[in-house]
Formats: structure tokens, C-alpha cells, sequence
């Protein structure tokens, strides 16, 4: 289990996660999502310890992150699978050699690579690409070729960040039903940060909505998409009663004053 406590997290004196508090059960699909720039990645990011954060604590199985020294926690790391948007697949390996990259880094044998590396094409249906470059794949074999790499490790956790931007929607809901698949049938938890709503709905269990660096609401993907409370309408596009106008900035302060004392919620988006 995984268990964010009031971590902060500021770039340049910029906050960018507040006080975030986040429960993640074991063995769940869970969704991460919000809008692009409110800090999502970054919440991924320490979450692996590729980012330190500057206040609150973060608990991956009993462990604390902010205790662990440089080589624990590239042992820690072992456990936390990543799948890119991008697929981050090096061009000049083949597809044996892109999934047995971090064995390779751990010095692992030659036998044990080649079994494990076999074992995983069987798993994820590239069994006749392993000889094949990167270039010679389709978007989706590319992601999956990218998400065995991940499940290299034995990890218990498979982290996906944005992991289907990159794909057309047919291709999307296949990789989508392979990773339910592979949560139905491996021990792993599955934290997918995405602003995809297709991809939540499809794939997760349950779901937190990140407001500017805020958690704004968590819960069931289906309770939550039933009662679409404020918090998913207004990710969604779909608040009722929203306005907008364009004020000048002599008048903002005014403006602003008006509407805070009437019991509204007011967004200031500044532009040229």
C-alpha cells in the first residue's frame, strides 16, 4: 500500500503540490488525473524518487522514501515499473534488448535475461518482434514492447504516465484491456496518471482529481462518473453556472471583492 502524507513541492519558490494527502491500495487500478501542468507528473516523480520533495512523508509498503540512502533506493526502485507517453524505447536495440535493459544494468546472466525476456513476449504478445527495431513497430506494439520493459523487475507497482496520449483511440482501448489483463493476472497495482477520461473509465478502479496541486476529490470511477460531482464537471468542462469575462486589470480587484462576497468561486486567467 501506498500512503502520501501532506507532501509540498515547489519549483523556484512556485508551488506545484500542497499538502497532498493520497491512499493507494494494494493490488488497485488507480487513476491520478486533472488537467496538464497541475503537478500530476511531478506527484508520480517523488513518488519513485526521482524527485525529493520538501515537506510531508511518502510510505511504499512500510517503507519511508525520505529514509532511504542513494543505493536503497535505487533498490526500492526495482519495485516501480514506468511507462512513458513517448515509449522511451532506445532506437538502435532490438526489442529483446530494449525489454532486457534493466536486467542487463543489474548485471543479471545471460540465462537468466533470455528466460525472462522470452517469458515476458509470451506475456505481452511480441514473441515474433523480438528481433525488430523500434522503428519497424506500430504505436501499440511500441507501448507494449515499453510496458514489458517495465515488468522486467517483478515490480509491484506499474506506474503509466500518460501512457496512451501518443495512440489513436482504437489502439488506446487495446492497450487498455491488455494492462486490465495484466493486472487480472499479476500481482501488481496499477497507478495510471492521465487527462484522458476514457482512460480512467476504462481502466481504473478508483480515482483522485488534482487541482492545482491540490487533491480535490477521490473516490469510485463508477459512483464518481454516476453522481459527477463539482470537482469531475469542472475537469470535464461541463460546470453549470460558469462565466466568463474579461475584465480590466484596474477594475480586477473590484471585481473579484463583488463576487467572493456573493459566495462564488472566481478563477483569474491573466492574458495579454
Amino acid at each position: 500500500m501506498i500512503e502520501i502524507r501532506g507532501v509540498c513541492k515547489s519549483f523556484q519558490g512556485t508551488p506545484v503540490l500542497r499538502d497532498v494527502h493520497l491512499t493507494i491500495r494494494d493490488r488497485e487500478v488507480f487513476g491520478l488525473v486533472g488537467q496538464s501542468g497541475v503537478g500530476k507528473s511531478t506527484l508520480l516523480n517523488c513518488l519513485i524518487g526521482l524527485e525529493s520533495y520538501d515537506s510531508g512523508s511518502i510510505l511504499v509498503d512500510g517503507t519511508l522514501l525520505e529514509g532511504l540512502d542513494d543505493w536503497n533506493m535505487r533498490r526500492f526502485r526495482k519495485n516501480m515499473g514506468m511507462v512513458f507517453q513517448n515509449f522511451s524505447l532506445i532506437g538502435r536495440r532490438d526489442v529483446f534488448r530494449n525489454i532486457s535493459l534493466p536486467m542487463e544494468c543489474w548485471k543479471y546472466s545471460k540465462k537468466e535475461i533470455k528466460e525472462r525476456v522470452e517469458e515476458l513476449a509470451e506475456l505481452t504478445g511480441l514473441k515474433d518482434k523480438l528481433r525488430s527495431r523500434p522503428a519497424e513497430l506500430s504505436g501499440g506494439q511500441k507501448q507494449r514492447v515499453a510496458i514489458a520493459r517495465a515488468l522486467t523487475m517483478n515490480p509491484r507497482y506499474l506506474l503509466c504516465d500518460e501512457c496512451t496520449s501518443a495512440l489513436d483511440p482504437k489502439t488506446t482501448l487495446t492497450i487498455l484491456e491488455f494492462l486490465k489483463d495484466l493486472q487480472r493476472r499479476l500481482p501488481i497495482t496499477i497507478i495510471a496518471v492521465t487527462h484522458e477520461m476514457s482512460v480512467v473509465q476504462n481502466l481504473c478502479d478508483r480515482m483522485a482529481i488534482l487541482e492545482e496541486g491540490e487533491i480535490s476529490l477521490v473516490g469510485n470511477v463508477g459512483e464518481l462518473f454516476a453522481e459527477r460531482p463539482r470537482q469531475l464537471k469542472r475537469l470535464m468542462g461541463e460546470e453549470e453556472g460558469r462565466v466568463s469575462v474579461l475584465v480590466e486589470a484596474k477594475d480586477l480587484a473590484a471585481v473579484r471583492n463583488f463576487l467572493q462576497k456573493r459566495g462564488a468561486d472566481c478563477r483569474i486567467a491573466e492574458g495579454g
